[in-house]
């Protein structure tokens, strides 16, 4: 009898608050980097603001002073399935629980059915993707075929003998595939599923693909979380069960309103390999008053840093800048060159143009560097989460 994935992930899950409280009272005893947290259990999924954001750079440092997973693992390294290598070098673990990667909600919902036949495109060596997408597909109960990118000449036989309806990988590869079956006179016709992340899939390419005959979902996720957020044919992409998601201001672990653009931090409380309010480097926003709580999809990268006259500027700095004036709302540092130099122009959202002078002397003070400031009023700069923007 096939698992249902739904149900598995669901009593791993429980109260997400209750299971919040068990990982951080475990962290506290094993990690030095949240021994100094308050010991009182957190009121509510709210107070998660108030704990430190991990970053990757971070966690590699932790990985190496503490192999394999700097200690954040639940179990031993001998109770888990996989274990993989990212660039980085980032090591994620696999757990043996069903659905593990949580897959199989982001499958079913582009319409994957129990029987379908799954040509996975994702690499099958060191990095977890494609076995991301194997899990969901055991848990559906689908064959898979192990196809890894690229060799596009064995992908036609195995697409003309085991008639795959789904295709797992990056949006591009799927284009190449139905390219050279067209060229090669293979009937593809087969192929009527799509689900792809990894890279941009830009509205003309969707329309294309779907033009040839194939639906394509997309879904949102990472080698250390897992499948955070995918399309189920509502607005943006809802979030998946088992994750937290914060919108948080790049350089900061400070929470932005809703509809606000940000940098997508995620809290995932599996006890394998929690990841508390772990920063992904990547944008989106929450979306408004929506039935369930979606993002808008993957919106660029939130890692901003620039060189001006060969010092790094980096969005921490800029937020630091905003905390240290009263009645700073959005800052945005505009790098550009002029006479063959660069040039840093900051503007901030503040209700008193007389800010000006300090928030430049805060400038120089943080960055070494100075520039101008330009004072507008709140709300007027674009809702893009760009904190850094490199004109040049």
């Amino acid at each position: 009898m096939t698992a249902d994935p739904d149900h598995d992930r669901g009593a791993r899950e429980g109260d997400p608050l209750a299971r919040l409280n068990v990982q951080l009272a475990r962290m506290r005893e094993t990690q030095a980097r949240w021994a100094g947290l308050p010991a009182a259990p957190l009121a509510s999924l709210d107070d998660l603001a108030g704990l430190p954001v991990l970053r990757k750079s971070e966690l590699v440092e932790m990985q190496a002073a503490q192999p394999p997973f700097g200690g954040l693992n639940g179990n031993p390294v001998a109770g888990l399935r996989r274990l993989f290598v990212s660039p980085g070098p980032i090591f994620d673990p696999e757990g043996r629980a069903p659905d593990w990667w949580g897959s199989a909600a982001a499958l079913r919902a582009a319409g994957v059915q129990q029987g379908d036949v799954i040509l996975n495109t994702f690499s099958y060596h060191l990095t977890p993707a494609a076995f991301i997408f194997e899990a969901g597909a055991e848990a559906i109960g689908c064959p898979v075929v192990p196809a890894g990118p690229g060799n596009t000449a064995d992908q036609m036989i195995a697409i003309g003998q085991y008639r795959p309806r789904v295709y797992v990988g990056v949006p591009d590869f799927l284009k190449i595939l139905l390219d050279k079956a067209d060229e090669a006179g293979v009937d593809r016709s087969c192929l009527q599923v799509g689900m792809v992340t990894g890279a941009a899939l830009p509205d003309s390419l969707r329309a294309e693909l779907s033009g040839r005959g194939v639906a394509v979902s997309q879904c949102y996720g990472t080698a250390d979380l897992g499948i955070v957020a995918y399309e189920d044919g509502g607005p943006g992409m809802v979030l998946n069960k088992g994750v937290i998601v914060e919108i948080t201001r790049p350089g900061t672990g400070d929470p932005v309103p809703d509809g606000e653009v940000g940098e997508i931090v995620v809290t995932r409380l599996d006890h394998d390999y929690p990841l508390l309010r772990f920063a992904t480097g990547d944008m989106s926003a929450i979306i408004p008053d929506a039935r369930d709580r979606r993002i808008r999809g993957w919106m660029g990268r939130a890692d901003q840093a620039a060189k001006v006259k060969g010092m790094f500027v980096r969005p921490e700095q800029i937020a630091a800048i905003g905390r240290a004036i009263p009645g700073c709302h959005r800052l945005r540092l505009e790098i550009s060159r002029a006479g063959e130099q660069d040039r840093m122009h900051l503007l901030v959202e503040h209700d008193d143009s007389n800010a000006a002078a300090p928030l430049a002397d805060r400038l120089a003070a943080v960055t070494r560097l100075k520039g101008t400031v330009e004072v507008v009023a709140p709300g007027s700069l674009p809702n893009d989460g760009k904190v850094i923007a490199d004109l040049r």
